[in-house]
């Protein structure tokens, strides 16, 4: 397996995400109450380097899960957080005119923001990619996704990883083996549902 392009010397990185959601939670209470059909919508970086940020749409439907990512400039990011979006729906690129009818039309606004540290492998067969996040923080009600300084708490037991195996048709026994570990937990979890969740 070989380590994910983003993976710095000690073949870890760091994700700093802020995610959108309605003044109902609906995204929220969706993955709560294990909505079949759920998506959230987020932005992020790694690293600290604001020089690449995405807006993504996450979408789960009946247990399988599809991304769509654009790339954004820092600006335009900030632009978004301020609720200046009118730019949006002139651009022809369908997840931005989508994420434009969720922030005027379902009043989508940036909630919190998520840092974690991730570490990741690749393998071609199967297109399989295994995820070990850990060190998963907080920034509870800030949105200030540019703040090097922004203090956050931890919201999952620091001896604790998160192991996420994603892979298109099938997952090659070799893998399923390798990640066959005696006191894992299966279960779906959510960072974003864990940080607005925590305390």
């Amino acid at each position: 397996m070989k380590l994910d392009k983003h993976a710095k010397e000690n073949g870890k990185y760091t994700i700093r995400s802020v995610y959108f959601d309605n003044l109902n939670d609906t995204s929220l209470f969706e993955k709560i109450s294990g909505i079949n059909h759920r998506e959230k919508f987020r932005i992020r970086f790694y690293n600290g380097d604001s020089s690449f940020i995405l807006l993504e749409k996450k979408t789960k439907d009946n247990g399988l899960t599809a991304k769509q990512n654009t790339i954004l400039t820092k600006n335009e990011c900030i632009q978004i957080l301020r609720g200046n979006i009118d730019w949006l729906n002139c651009r022809d690129e369908i997840l931005l005119n989508e994420l434009y009818v969720k922030m005027k039309n379902r009043l989508y606004r940036p909630k919190t923001i998520v840092d974690y540290m991730r570490e990741a492998y690749t393998y071609s067969v199967g297109n399989v990619r295994v995820t070990f996040d850990s060190s998963i923080r907080s920034g509870l009600f800030s949105t200030h996704i540019f703040n090097k300084n922004l203090p956050t708490v931890e919201v999952l037991d620091r001896n604790t990883l998160i192991l996420e195996v994603k892979f298109d048709e099938f997952i090659p026994d070799i893998i399923a083996d390798i990640i066959q570990t005696g006191e894992r937990q299966a279960k779906s979890v959510s960072k974003y549902a864990l940080s607005r969740t925590f305390g």
